[in-house]
């Protein structure tokens, strides 16, 4: 999240939200609410989409599928992975009683 200051007189903020499979009810504590569970978002295709928006959504889609099925998401996937491929390359160090998360 970021904020800018345009034309000496106007304050825009970009607000980047943490968990982006949650709705937010409102922008900021003590705004009004709404009720997100009344929302009926639009119909469209993912053919629709710009590339880069379309590659985010079909990665939300991917993670919400594997979180359903109790399989690692694309991200913890990666961590795994790589935390993997650091084992091979030192196998020399014992992580037998690590406790990673």
């Amino acid at each position: 999240s970021f904020w800018t200051v345009e034309d000496n007189n106007r304050l825009v903020m970009n607000l980047q939200k943490l968990n982006q499979m949650e709705w937010w009810e409102c922008v900021c504590v003590g705004d009004p609410t709404i009720d997100v569970k009344k929302v009926q978002p639009e119909n469209s295709n993912l053919s629709d989409l710009d590339g880069e928006t379309r590659q985010t959504v079909e990665k939300m889609m991917y993670d919400q599928r594997q979180k359903q099925m109790g399989l690692p998401t694309s991200d913890e996937q990666k961590k795994f992975d790589m935390l993997e491929k650091f084992k091979k390359a030192h196998p020399e160090m014992d992580f037998s009683q690590a406790k990673i998360t």
